[in-house]
């Protein structure tokens, strides 16, 4: 993925209009604010009054016209040398309170009682650009947490069944990065177009072959890739079998075109995550996942060949790059697993605006091994005493069942499909179909090395002190 962005970025800051200190209610002054989980607006605490912090001006909104790499302010790199310890002056006593941002952006006046909040974006990853507030209450996120447990319970861990408690769930803000990306493609290579599929043999000597006309293809487009969403901590963005903090990726995407401009009181009562990665450990991945997103938006203009196609050359000119950083809402539930020295942290997890839900359940193996072995040795008794064409499959039926059960408990590859769900947009579409010769006798299902359904992979930095190894 070619980047043809000027190497010195456009920083747009975004907390120019933001005010620390009293976060007052337009209608009648009073700063015991909090959200509306209804319908994710503010809401005065003392009239009732519901509004919300606006949206956030002055990004390149038409991402077709995006030039060059713009960053807005929240997104710039966090200063390792900054202090999460603000003092803040209350404007009506006029007492000074201190806040630490590692933990919580606002603080009540210990005089007056006012709540003071910490709105102007410090250099250390506390202060994003916008925020997507909670959607769902919490009473329908235990629900949907209880529900997800509940149909795991045959084979779940008696110890977590017994401390099991949907009281227990947080409602937390993780921090993401948003980036918009405005690019020219040209692809190249040869794809299959099915013609028929027929037999040959019988009984066991039966086989499938496969006809299908093989064609020179060429695609070349302007894409526009809105609102891709990256994890922007170390602690999201490593998944291990000690951490299944995978399911939190798995819940995107969200409606993040609900975004608002950050304003604290939408943290009321939450807990939230400082982001700590900054734009340039964060740019292989995704620089990777803008072009699986392109990759998969081709496939819209290849719906022919059937049989895949083979992308020899995969060209993609970057013309311009958008940051913005967010905080998206997360409704969670962790558990500790621990067995002897070993300990695995589980987590369900539900998008606090979609109700999507994903999560670990610690599988009490015992249970699992015997339900398996039994329905392993019903198999063999049908291979034994029932013949027919595919009895073998059988003798793999207690295997199956146990990886079946374990996917369904654990979920350790379920993740987001930043590929398909991204918002993309082709645009300017020219097309090159060449005919090359028929395929006759082809045994396979599928065109050999196709590749157009490709999702790639990219390994990021664990922590700081991995990242700090690379250089």
């Amino acid at each position: 993925m070619e980047n043809k962005v000027d190497s010195s970025p456009t920083i747009i800051q975004t907390d120019t209009l933001a005010k620390d200190g009293q976060n007052k209610c337009p209608k009648c002054g009073a700063t015991d604010i909090s959200l509306n989980e209804q319908n994710g607006k503010l809401r005065c605490n003392y009239c009732r009054f519901e509004f919300d912090s606006g949206i956030l001006s002055g990004m390149v909104s038409d991402i077709s016209l995006l030039e060059g790499e713009v960053i807005a302010s929240g997104a710039t790199d966090i200063l390792g040398d900054t202090s999460s310890i603000i003092t803040l002056k209350c404007s009506s006593c006029g007492a000074e309170v201190v806040i630490d941002t590692k933990d919580v952006p606002q603080a009540r006046c210990h005089w007056c009682r006012n709540m003071l909040s910490i709105n102007h974006q410090v250099p250390n990853g506390s202060v994003p650009d916008v925020v997507l507030p909670f959607g769902i209450p919490k009473e329908d996120a235990k629900k949907i947490i209880e529900d997800f447990v509940k149909k795991r319970s045959f084979f779940a861990h008696p110890k977590f069944k017994e401390e099991f408690s949907v009281q227990n769930i947080m409602g937390v803000y993780f921090p993401y990065m948003l980036v918009d990306c405005n690019a020219h493609a040209t692809f190249s290579g040869t794809g299959e177009h099915l013609n028929r599929v027929y037999y040959r043999g019988t009984g066991e000597n039966r086989k499938t072959y496969y006809d299908a006309d093989l064609y020179k293809i060429v695609r070349d487009f302007d894409v526009t890739v809105c609102g891709l969403s990256v994890e922007s901590s170390f602690d999201k963005l490593s998944h291990s079998l000690e951490n299944t903090n995978n399911v939190i990726n798995a819940i995107m995407p969200f409606d993040i075109q609900n975004c608002v401009r950050f304003n604290a009181n939408y943290l009321n009562g939450y807990t939230s995550e400082k982001r700590d990665a900054n734009i340039d450990v964060l740019k292989p991945l995704v620089n990777s996942e803008c072009k699986d997103v392109i990759r998969f938006a081709c496939n819209d203009t290849i719906k022919n060949y059937d049989r895949g196609v083979l992308w020899e050359q995969e060209d993609v000119a970057v013309k311009g790059m958008q940051w913005k950083s967010a905080y998206l809402p997360v409704w969670l539930y962790s558990y500790l697993e621990v067995r002897g020295e070993e300990k695995i942290l589980h987590y369900v997890a539900v998008n606090g605006r979609t109700k999507e839900v994903m999560g670990s359940i610690p599988i009490y193996y015992s249970r699992l091994f015997l339900v398996s072995l039994f329905i392993e040795i019903l198999g063999i008794l049908v291979v034994v005493f029932i013949d027919f064409e595919y009895n073998w499959l059988f003798l793999l039926s207690g295997f199956i069942f146990f990886l079946f059960m374990l996917t369904r408990y654990r979920n350790q590859n379920a993740r987001h499909h930043h590929e398909t769900e991204t918002q993309k947009e082709v645009s300017n579409l020219a097309t090159k179909d060449e005919f090359i010769e028929t395929r006759t006798g082809l045994m396979n299902a599928r065109m050999i090395g196709a590749n157009n359904e490709y999702v790639s992979k990219v390994e990021v930095p664990s922590s700081k002190d991995d990242l700090n190894k690379q250089f």
